[in-house]
């Protein structure tokens, strides 16, 4: 006769338990990187703390008197934190509207199956390439070639295309475009490389299907390719919209931290700096850190909910 089996008795492990432990690094360097100095930053909003001269004065409990000062007009009526936080949108949508629409043609060019692009490694290479160059090199390279005496006033004089030197850096338009080309270079080709790997995740049979029944490009790309593509579409968004509303070391080294002409490319974040280099007003200076992350948070929260708003409707049969 033989001998019964012996039951192997395996483990049980819990994959809940093991699931909290992995996470648990990121929560743990979020309180203490991000949490806690976010909730310092309010606390410390509602003192006066500055220096005056060698004097430090403070710091003394205000509550929110810091952000009353913020709103409060000036002597020639306007309100700063509203005129610097219109520029830096502005800016924004100069560089963030043509960064994401180009990085989407390139995006669809390039992952096309009907075209079969080669060499799309060296492609996503070279596209990536500006976002390498640190944005203060970017910034001095700009600042030097259409300074006064740069290469593209020197190139205007001697064509004849001007009488004398634009001053390029004291002409608002001027220098907004320049700040967004220079914003659009360095970081379209990340919103390239993510909207290229958001299409190659999507099912090659649902593009073909949609030929099947007749839908031409336009079609398939709207019907098929953008809602499908929404979640990477939503994260670039809202990145790229962060990354603008703290935009800083492009417009600082361009303009000298001046904002010129006429503090018309003064950034929320350069009028924050400011406080923290000029007048030390550290309470001030937090006033304005929360004001910035509130308007984050409710422009990332709008674009979200605008965005996604196809996956909260009901599911109907989509016709071409």
């Amino acid at each position: 006769m033989s001998k019964p089996k012996k039951e192997i008795k395996g483990g049980n492990v819990s994959s809940g338990k093991w699931g909290y432990l992995f996470i648990l690094p990121f929560f743990i360097a979020y309180t203490f990187c991000t949490l806690i100095p976010q909730l310092m930053t309010f606390y410390n909003s509602l003192f006066m703390n500055y220096r005056d001269g060698l004097t430090q004065v403070g710091p003394k409990f205000v509550g929110l008197q810091n952000y009353i000062t913020l709103f409060t007009p000036d002597n020639s009526g306007s309100i700063g934190i509203l005129k610097y936080f219109g520029n830096t949108i502005v800016l924004w949508l100069m560089g963030a509207v043509p960064q994401i629409v180009i990085a989407m043609l390139l995006a669809v060019f390039f992952t096309s199956y009907r075209l079969n692009i080669k060499g799309q490694q060296f492609f996503k290479t070279v596209i990536y390439m500006p976002n390498l160059i640190m944005a203060s090199a970017f910034s001095m390279l700009f600042f030097t070639l259409f300074s006064p005496v740069g290469p593209v006033n020197q190139v205007l004089l001697a064509s004849g295309w001007a009488d004398k030197a634009i001053d390029f850096l004291n002409i608002k338009v001027s220098v907004r475009l320049l700040i967004s080309l220079m914003n659009f270079l360095m970081w379209f080709g990340n919103t390239t490389i993510l909207l290229m790997a958001g299409i190659q995740g999507i099912d090659q049979s649902l593009f073909e299907a949609a030929q099947i029944d007749g839908a031409n490009s336009w079609q398939i790309f709207f019907k098929v390719t953008m809602p499908l593509l929404s979640p990477i579409l939503v994260y670039t968004v809202i990145t790229a919209m962060i990354g603008g509303l703290q935009m800083f070391d492009v417009p600082q080294i361009l303009t000298n931290g001046r904002g010129m002409p006429n503090r018309s490319s003064m950034t929320m974040v350069m009028y924050l700096n400011n406080y923290l280099t000029t007048s030390k007003n550290y309470g001030m200076a937090g006033a304005v850190s929360v004001v910035l992350f509130i308007i984050s948070a409710v422009l990332s929260l709008v674009v979200y909910s605008s965005l996604s708003k196809q996956y909260k409707e009901p599911k109907r049969h989509r016709k071409y």
